[in-house]
C-alpha cells in the first residue's frame, strides 16, 4: 500500500494515498478504535449541504473567491451524490462535539476541491480549516448537520412509509366495515364491533402519530449555524448564519432558519428529544397494532383465529407446517430498539457542561437509527403482512354467537342484575345465552330475538 504524509498542528502522519481525508481524520481513525458504528452517511451528506451553503455565504460576504466557491460547491455535490462514501471512516464513538467528523468532511471536500482547481490550471489552494470551515466551528456545524439530517430523513423515509401503511389500513377498514365481530377488553369478551371499526382505530393511531411528528419537526428547522465556538459568533459575520440557512433552504426545499439563540442551539438538544418522543409514540402505536394482529391471527385452531395473515416462510425448524407472525415480531423488536434509543437520547441530551453538549454523535446516531428502522419495518409489515390480512368469517361469526356479552343489550329492558344472572346461568350450565334468558323467564323468545341483534350494537 502506498502512503502520503499529511500534516496538522500535532505533526505529521501517514495516510493511504488513495484516501481523500487528511491528518485529523487519520488521527481520529487511529485513536478511536471503538465498535463498528460509523457516523451515518445522512449526517455526512447534511454536512455537505452545509459546507456548500457556507461557501456561498462566505463568497457573498467577500471572504471567499468565486473560483474556490465553485470547486467547493462541486465537491459538496459529489459528496451528496455518494461518490466519496468510502472516505468517511470515522466511528460514532469520538469527540462528543463531532469535531473529527466535521474535519473529515472539511478534509475530503478540500482534497477534491484542490483536484478540481488543479484540473483547471489554477494556482489557488483550498484549506480545510481556512476555507471549508471558514466562519464556522464544529460546535455549530455538527448540531446544524444533525437537524438537517434528522428533518430530511423524517420526510424522505419515515413519513412516506407511515403513509403507505396508513393507506393500506384505510382500505382494509372500508372493505371490512360490515363484518361484525366480538370486541374484547382486558383480554375478555366485550360487546360487538366490526372488523372495520377495529382497524379504524389502528389507522387513526397512525394519523395522530403522523400529525404529532410533523408538528414536532418544525423545531428542527432552527439551525445552530452562526454561533461558532460558544454561541457568540466569533470569527463569523453577524449575517453569516442567516445567509447559510437561506442557502440550505434553497438547496433542500425545507425552510431552515438560523436559531435566534445560538447559546441554546449549541448546548441543548431538546428539539431532537421532543421529535424523538413523537417517534417513540409512533413505535408505541405500531407495537399495539402488531400485537393485535398476531393475537387475532393466533391459532390457527387453538387460538383466536379471526383473521389470517400471509405465510411468508416456514415458522419452525421442527414443527412442519407451522406459520408464525414474523412481521409482527420484527416490528415489535424494532419498537423495543426505538424505546431504548429514546432513553439514550434523553439522557445524552441532559449531559454536557456550560456552553456545549458533548454527546452529539450518539444522539444523532440513535435518532437516525430509529427513523430508518421504523421506516423499513413499516414498509415490511405493510407489504408482507397487512396487505394480505383477511377475515376468517366463520370463526368471527361463531365467536359472536357464542359470546355472553351480547347480554349487555338487555340492560335497558330488564336491568343490569337480571342480565348478569342470565350470563352467569349460561356460563355455568354451558347453555346458549338465548336458552338461559328464556329459562329465567325474564323475557320471551320473541323479545330476545328483537333485543339481541349484534348489527344494532355496533353503531354503524
Amino acid at each position: 500500500m502506498e502512503y502520503r504524509t499529511e500534516k496538522d498542528t500535532i505533526g505529521e502522519i501517514k495516510v493511504l494515498q488513495d484516501k481523500y481525508w487528511g491528518a485529523q481524520t487519520q488521527r481520529s481513525k487511529e485513536n478511536f478504535k471503538i465498535g463498528n458504528e460509523k457516523m451515518p452517511m445522512e449526517v455526512i451528506k447534511a454536512f455537505a449541504h452545509l459546507k456548500k451553503a457556507a461557501a456561498f455565504a462566505n463568497n457573498q460576504l467577500g471572504k471567499l473567491s468565486e473560483a474556490k466557491k465553485s470547486v467547493i460547491s462541486q465537491a459538496c455535490d459529489e459528496v451528496m451524490e455518494g461518490k466519496f462514501n468510502g472516505h468517511f471512516p470515522l466511528v460514532v464513538w469520538q469527540t462528543g462535539s463531532g469535531t473529527q467528523s466535521n474535519m473529515n468532511v472539511n478534509e475530503v471536500v478540500a482534497h477534491r476541491a484542490n483536484e478540481l482547481l488543479q484540473e483547471q490550471g489554477s494556482e489557488e489552494k483550498v484549506h480545510p480549516n481556512d476555507d471549508i470551515n471558514m466562519s464556522q466551528s464544529s460546535n455549530d456545524t455538527f448540531p446544524t448537520a444533525m437537524h438537517v439530517a434528522a428533518y430530511e430523513e423524517i420526510y424522505k423515509r419515515l413519513l412516506p412509509a407511515l403513509g403507505q401503511l396508513k393507506q393500506t389500513l384505510l382500505e382494509k377498514e372500508k372493505a371490512y366495515m360490515n363484518i361484525i365481530k366480538i370486541g374484547r377488553t382486558h383480554l375478555q369478551d366485550a360487546t360487538p364491533i366490526t372488523l372495520g371499526q377495529e382497524i379504524s382505530g389502528w389507522r387513526a393511531m397512525l394519523e395522530k402519530s403522523e400529525k404529532m411528528i410533523k408538528e414536532s419537526t418544525e423545531h428542527l428547522l432552527n439551525l445552530a449555524i452562526g454561533g461558532t465556538a460558544v454561541g457568540t459568533g466569533i470569527n463569523a459575520d453577524p449575517t453569516f448564519g442567516d445567509k447559510v440557512a437561506s442557502q440550505i433552504d434553497k438547496q433542500t426545499g425545507y425552510t431552515f432558519v438560523s436559531s435566534d439563540n445560538k447559546f441554546h442551539a449549541l448546548t441543548s438538544h431538546d428539539e431532537i428529544v421532543y421529535v424523538h418522543g413523537a417517534i417513540k409514540g409512533l413505535a408505541a402505536d405500531l407495537t399495539k397494532i402488531a400485537n393485535d394482529v398476531r393475537w387475532l391471527a393466533s391459532g390457527p385452531r387453538s387460538g383466536i383465529g379471526e383473521i389470517s395473515i400471509p405465510a411468508n416462510e416456514p415458522g419452525s425448524s421442527i414443527m412442519p407446517g407451522k406459520v408464525n407472525p414474523t412481521q409482527s415480531e420484527a416490528l415489535t423488536m424494532v419498537a423495543v430498539q426505538v424505546f431504548g434509543n429514546d432513553a439514550a437520547i434523553g439522557f445524552a441530551a441532559s449531559q454536557g457542561n456550560f456552553e456545549l453538549n458533548v454527546y452529539k454523535p450518539v444522539i444523532i446516531y440513535n435518532f437516525l437509527q430509529s427513523v430508518h428502522l421504523l421506516a423499513d419495518s413499516m414498509l415490511s409489515f405493510d407489504e408482507k403482512c397487512v396487505q394480505g390480512l383477511e377475515p376468517n368469517k366463520e370463526v368471527i361469526a361463531e365467536n359472536v354467537n357464542r359470546s355472553l356479552m351480547l347480554v349487555t343489550a338487555l340492560n335497558p329492558h330488564i336491568g343490569y342484575e337480571k342480565a348478569a344472572e342470565i350470563a352467569k346461568l349460561a356460563f355455568n350450565d354451558g347453555s346458549t345465552l338465548k336458552e338461559a334468558a328464556i329459562k329465567t323467564g325474564y323475557l320471551t323468545e320473541e323479545q330476545y330475538d328483537e333485543w339481541i341483534n349484534p348489527s344494532k350494537m355496533v353503531n354503524l
